[in-house]
């Protein structure tokens, strides 16, 4: 599949809610039973650490940071999201994203990118796995499952992180 990468536009909402929709309806993306509104979602995204990929006529996957916290000694510290199109799953575009990503976290000076992953949710292990995260811990029986099929059932997730090798190396 050949895509282009590029920031994430306001414009470019339906088509990032429409993924971001997909991966909920696994069951193994997120506790959120929908996706947010646009506005909520879009003010609280790093910039420059938007991305969305594009093949032909249409969005196949994004990806999004946004800070772990407003105090300033975690300033270089963000949680990221990708969500890849139920129809490009298994064809790199996570991986571009994530390595996009990743190269400009570090142009910005972050030095932690995490994320909390559901432990069934292999492929995303995988990917950041291959993306140089690392497990830093699993946190179990952390929230309860409103939606789906896995609803009311308490859910583990496994905290993955990746250290920047030029930031914050002080």
């Amino acid at each position: 599949m050949t895509i282009a990468l590029r920031e994430m536009r306001a414009e470019d909402w339906p088509e990032v809610e429409r993924i971001y929709a997909e991966g909920i309806a696994t069951g193994h993306a997120t506790f959120e039973a929908a996706p947010p509104e646009r506005e909520p979602f879009l003010s609280t995204r790093v910039s420059g650490l938007s991305w969305v990929a594009v093949s032909g006529d249409g969005l196949v996957g994004w990806a999004a940071a946004s800070r772990v916290s407003a105090r300033e000694v975690y300033r270089g510290v963000v949680e990221h999201s990708v969500y890849v199109a139920d129809a490009a799953r298994g064809t790199g575009v996570g991986r571009a994203l994530l390595e996009r990503l990743l190269q400009s976290a570090d142009t910005l000076g972050i030095w932690t990118v995490q994320s909390s992953i559901f432990p069934e949710n292999a492929g995303s292990l995988a990917l950041h796995e291959r993306c140089g995260f690392r497990i830093a811990g699993r946190r179990e029986r952390i929230a309860k499952m409103t939606y789906g099929p896995e609803a009311g059932r308490w859910r583990d997730t496994v905290m993955v992180e990746r250290r920047s090798a030029l930031a914050g190396t002080d």
